[in-house]
């Protein structure tokens, strides 16, 4: 069984509170144009007119030639993490994502990434853990390689 982690709400109220960024750089606040601006903490799209901060994240524990960082968008005001067992609606918009595994040591496990529609991606995560080597998944946009949430076992 598989569960899909949003970002922890420490780290969230952290940057929504003006902390900083993986570049060491207060979060911009803006405005959702609600042209699908996912939070990778609730995992909903920002409605139009709401606040929402655009930063840089790395969602690793330290920086090492593996840990990609990149832009994500939160919602600005407090919301409530994503914690359930349907496909959460940040993850209903996209026709695919790019998916890929990674090690207790956060390196990408070789052989593990493959872009994938939407329908299929949990299938395929599951025939991903199947390779011991496999700690987690991240799933990530697939065209602009955004990093969207993570696969856990359960």
């Amino acid at each position: 069984m598989l569960k899909i982690t949003p970002l922890p709400t420490e780290i969230v109220r952290a940057l929504q509170n003006d902390g900083p960024d993986a570049h060491g750089q207060r979060p911009e606040r803006t405005v959702s144009d609600g042209g699908g601006n996912p939070c990778r903490h609730c995992l909903r799209y920002i409605p139009k007119g709401a606040g929402m901060l655009i930063l840089a994240h790395r969602p690793f524990p330290e920086a090492q030639p593996y840990a990609e960082t990149g832009p994500i968008f939160l919602c600005a005001d407090h919301c409530a993490r994503h914690d359930g067992e349907a496909l959460p609606e940040a993850l209903e918009g996209s026709p695919d994502y790019l998916i890929k595994g990674y090690s207790a040591g956060h390196r990408i496990v070789y052989g593990t990434g493959t872009v994938i529609p939407q329908a299929g991606m949990m299938a395929q995560a599951e025939a991903i853990f199947a390779d011991q080597r496999v700690s987690y998944i991240h799933i990530r946009s697939s065209r602009n390689n955004c990093y969207q949430a993570r696969i856990d076992r359960r």
